[in-house]
């Protein structure tokens, strides 16, 4: 269940992003590597991109459902 809310966080923070991936790395559901390719991130360094993610995944981020993320973003150029 947990991995559908954070896919649905970045779906509707990056609608326009042609990958959007959330992995539950353990099976705990705690534990995620979202991965996140979206034009949004287009000429932005890494961290803005990584702040970005971090901005829409924040109440499951502040409320303990991530105990530990990886991020991998990317912009589309």
């Amino acid at each position: 269940m947990a991995v559908e809310r954070l896919e649905s966080l970045l779906r509707d923070a990056f609608p326009d992003a042609p990958e959007l991936r959330v992995e539950d790395r353990t099976g705990g559901g705690d534990h995620f590597h979202v991965t996140v390719e979206s034009p949004r991130f287009d000429g932005l360094p890494l961290l803005e991109q990584h702040r970005l993610v971090n901005d829409a995944l924040a109440e499951p981020l502040r409320d303990g459902t991530i105990h530990e993320l990886r991020i991998k973003t990317r912009g589309t150029t």
